[in-house]
């Protein structure tokens, strides 16, 4: 099978499970967050191991690592109590962030943001993903006050005020997680190494395929909070 091949099928397999999973919710959604957080947190240390010579080094940055990655699956769970939608729209703001960056980013090339850190970033990709971003997260709301509320609302009708705030909340999404991504190849780096792990065929380890959804449901709390305050 080729890595494209290879690629394609286990990434159909695994959002067909997580959404599987996003939608009944309850125990079988916390029982992937703790599997997510041992796998995670394994990934995680190896790589601050290769990375850090140093212990001190070590401990300091695995503490770190450990409560990022804590604080990142909280907000998970945080989203999901919130209703199977605004979970979803989490991985539908991730996965579209990283459709828009490559589409911007291998169409129009141009400089790179980071080269020493992440050779194919690029600053018409980062605009990619947040225009892509912008537009699915509209355009999943939309659908979503057509089937649950009967009713015909489109970014359009929403008003400039809150299309501009919409717009900026998105904006924020599509940099996290492509600081999310920086953050992970930066690591990698250090240790010296292609992949987190080669848990998953085609993909590397879990810690590569969530690396941009970490900051952004880490930070979700924080936007819920901004945006429907209590």
């Amino acid at each position: 099978m080729s890595e494209l091949a290879k690629r394609s099928l286990s990434g159909i397999v695994l959002a067909a499970a997580l959404l599987g999973i996003l939608w009944i919710g309850g125990w079988a959604f916390a029982a992937l967050l703790v599997v997510a957080s041992l796998i995670l947190a394994r990934e995680y240390v190896l790589l601050i191991w290769k990375g850090w010579p140093s212990m001190p080094a070590r401990i300091a940055w695995i503490v770190f690592g450990l409560g990022y990655i804590a604080l990142a699956l909280w907000g998970l769970w945080f989203a999901r109590e919130q209703g199977f939608f605004a979970a979803l729209l989490l991985f539908l703001a991730v996965w579209a962030t990283d459709i828009g960056a490559y589409a911007f980013g291998r169409t129009f090339g141009g400089p790179k943001i980071a080269p020493r850190i992440s050779p194919s970033k690029t600053w018409a990709g980062l605009i990619g993903a947040i225009a892509a971003t912008v537009l699915v997260v509209f355009a999943a709301v939309s659908l979503d006050a057509k089937i649950n509320a009967g009713v015909d609302s489109y970014p359009w009708d929403w008003g400039l005020y809150i299309c501009l705030w919409a717009a900026l909340a998105c904006a924020v999404l599509a940099v996290l997680a492509q600081t999310g991504d920086f953050f992970e190849s930066w690591l990698k780096r250090r240790a010296g190494v292609k992949d987190s792990d080669n848990l998953i065929p085609g993909h590397g380890g879990l810690f590569d395929r969530v690396d941009g959804l970490l900051p952004i449901a880490a930070i979700f709390p924080i936007l819920a909070q901004i945006a429907f305050p209590t």
